[in-house]
């Protein structure tokens, strides 16, 4: 089966008027309080700020995320300038001096340790490809990068706590994420889709599934797809959603376990599963469309225009690209290349 159908001061006034005046002043900073609270809150790797309509940027990004219809539109131009966020990471010294990147390490061809190699096998994968062209092109070093394997769910925290400079793991851009975090253009398109045993009655994401038991990865789009559809209807109410797990691969462990009838989740994700397990298939076709970005703080706005750079270079190489990584890693479990292949800008370039 084909399995690719398959992000002032005021000062002191006096009198009963500066008293009114403060008190209007007030009521307005607690109406923006969460937008601007959206922006600036919560620690990072980087530091905000920046020239060249920075706060115009961020007010952007606000209304981006408010009125979000079309995520993977919404993310900042191309640059290949240094700012504050991408000086900070340059200038770590000694053994520090690495891009620190949240990746999956459990993810076939995507971000894994392959155990056919021995030893203290290194990460490899499309994510990984990815990864190392962003640390060679900011700190000149491909291997200049630590990586740090973390939990589906666990993506925006260690974005937001400072705990890594960006996510590379397979990432959906969705409205409700571009509240927390920036993303970068989108390098990847694919859908949510089901996978079950190839003995198994199940033909899709369709009526088959009443009754069933899905397993699908805590924090991710395709449990909250599933719980927003249930809700709407198009999805029967009576499919049980509770089993969720920290990595997709332990979904394909509790199928073959038996443990539940089918696994939704990116087609992409979905097909190297199936990679790995030949008594499983992806059935029916993709029931969404999104797109994978790079995940950054929501202030690093010379970083996500930085990797929007390299993301344009790194589709237009055709010796070592992204149509390179893709034959390299994904070819085999999910032909045409064409299919995946993120929109062209500008198209996705809204904000400025």
């Amino acid at each position: 089966m084909r399995a690719r159908r398959l992000r002032g001061g005021l000062k002191g006034w006096g009198g009963v008027g500066a008293m009114a005046f403060a008190c209007a002043l007030a009521v307005l900073f607690a109406l923006l309080l969460p937008v601007v609270r959206s922006h600036g809150e919560g620690g990072g790797t980087g530091t905000g700020g920046g020239a060249g309509g920075h706060g115009v940027a961020h007010g952007s990004q606000a209304r981006a995320a408010e009125e979000c219809t079309a995520p993977e539109q919404q993310t900042l131009s191309p640059s290949g300038d240094d700012g504050p966020t991408i000086d900070e990471i340059q200038n770590r010294r000694g053994e520090k001096r690495k891009l620190v990147v949240g990746v999956d390490q459990n993810s076939y061809r995507w971000g894994y340790r392959d155990p056919n190699s021995g030893g203290d096998a290194e990460l490899e994968g499309f994510d990984i490809d990815l990864v190392r062209r962003i640390a060679e092109d900011i700190l000149g070093d491909r291997d200049a990068v630590q990586f740090k394997a973390i939990p589906t769910d666990q993506r925006v925290p260690a974005i937001q706590d400072g705990r890594v400079d960006m996510v590379v793991r397979t990432m959906t851009i969705n409205c409700d994420r571009l509240a927390d975090v920036a993303f970068s253009a989108p390098y990847f398109k694919t859908g949510q889709q089901v996978l079950a045993p190839k003995s198994s009655g199940i033909t899709g994401y369709d009526k088959t599934l009443a009754g069933k038991k899905i397993c699908t990865a805590a924090g991710s789009t395709a449990l909250s797809t599933l719980e927003q559809d249930q809700k709407d209807g198009r999805l029967p109410a009576d499919v049980d959603l509770g089993t969720t797990v920290p990595s997709q691969l332990d979904c394909l462990v509790r199928l073959q376990l038996g443990e539940v009838d089918a696994v939704v989740t990116d087609g992409a994700l979905a097909a190297s599963q199936a990679a790995q397990d030949p008594t499983v298939e992806l059935r029916g076709t993709d029931f969404t469309t999104e797109y994978y970005g790079v995940a950054m703080k929501k202030d690093a706005d010379d970083l996500v225009r930085r990797v929007n750079q390299i993301l344009v270079e790194w589709r237009a190489d055709d010796a070592r690209g992204w149509k390179y990584s893709y034959d390299t890693w994904l070819s085999k479990t999910m032909g045409d290349a064409a299919e995946s292949e993120p929109p062209e800008r500008p198209e996705y370039l809204r904000t400025s």
